[in-house]
């Protein structure tokens, strides 16, 4: 698990292979990640909006943009955290992902940007 704290938020990450989904003959590698977003301020936050760096070990980098995360905006109050499981395709057995979550603290509408640490997803059998 890798975690991130920026502007009193926590991100955590933990990255898990799916085999089942996965055909490595045909060099398509399925990877789940689960986030979980802490919110440690004294004020209510909203996540608008998510962008992805996915980056295989063959050099091809791809951007995933969007509103919310897996089609919701969560409103976070202070103290609460949100978790939520997705998963991302990879062409080769190693990669990585990173990027920033724009929120929104709820009391003066300011926005802000949160980092996502970047998280390794790699096949199990690579590790030995």
């Amino acid at each position: 698990m890798v975690k991130k704290v920026t502007e009193g938020i926590t991100i955590s990450v933990e990255t898990f292979y799916q085999p089942d989904y996965s055909n490595p003959v045909g060099s398509e590698y399925m990877f789940a990640y689960r986030i979980t977003i802490e919110n440690n301020n004294t004020f209510p936050i909203k996540l608008l909006r998510r962008h992805w760096y996915i980056i295989d070990s063959n050099g091809t980098h791809r951007e995933v943009e969007g509103e919310g995360v897996v089609g919701v905006q969560p409103l976070l109050a202070p103290s609460e955290s949100y978790q939520y499981v997705s998963g991302s395709n990879l062409r080769t057995e190693i990669g990585k992902m990173y990027g920033t979550y724009q929120m929104e603290n709820q009391l003066n509408k300011k926005l802000f940007e949160v980092k996502i640490p970047e998280f390794q997803m790699v096949v199990p059998f690579k590790l030995n």
